[in-house]
């Protein structure tokens, strides 16, 4: 008889469709891509506390979100944050059933990352 649910949970499960870098490899596959796009999908309160150096910023959380996804470029090379990798993952799979092709999240988010590079490196204080 087959168990009646789900033998990967659900978050693990939507976090193998996409592709998750750790912080170094998520800098370096940056580097690598022709004119990348760095999406930052963080609250506007947590931004103002600093984000990545030329991260476009759409607030997850907005009304507008969405919206603002169906006007980029479904061809380019995406980036994309959070603060804790929750964020980025939901954005990722929207992204993926949008019709994206490269698109990269950061695992762990930015806690990952400050924990990797020191506060100055890259972040970029607004």
């Amino acid at each position: 008889m087959e168990p009646d649910y789900c033998e990967i949970p659900r978050w693990q499960f939507i976090k193998q469709l996409i592709v998750n870098l750790d912080p170094v490899d998520f800098l370096n596959k940056m580097r690598q891509a022709k004119n990348p796009i760095l999406l930052d999908v963080r609250t506007e309160k947590e931004v103002l506390e600093g984000k990545l150096e030329r991260a476009i910023h759409l607030d997850y959380l907005a009304y507008s979100f969405l919206d603002d996804l169906e006007k980029l470029n479904r061809e380019g090379s995406y980036f994309v944050y959070c603060r804790s990798g929750r964020r980025s993952v939901r954005t990722c799979t929207l992204m993926r059933n949008m019709g994206f092709k490269n698109i990269y999240n950061l695992e762990g988010g930015l806690e990952a990352w400050k924990n990797v590079f020191s506060e100055n490196e890259i972040v970029n204080r607004i």
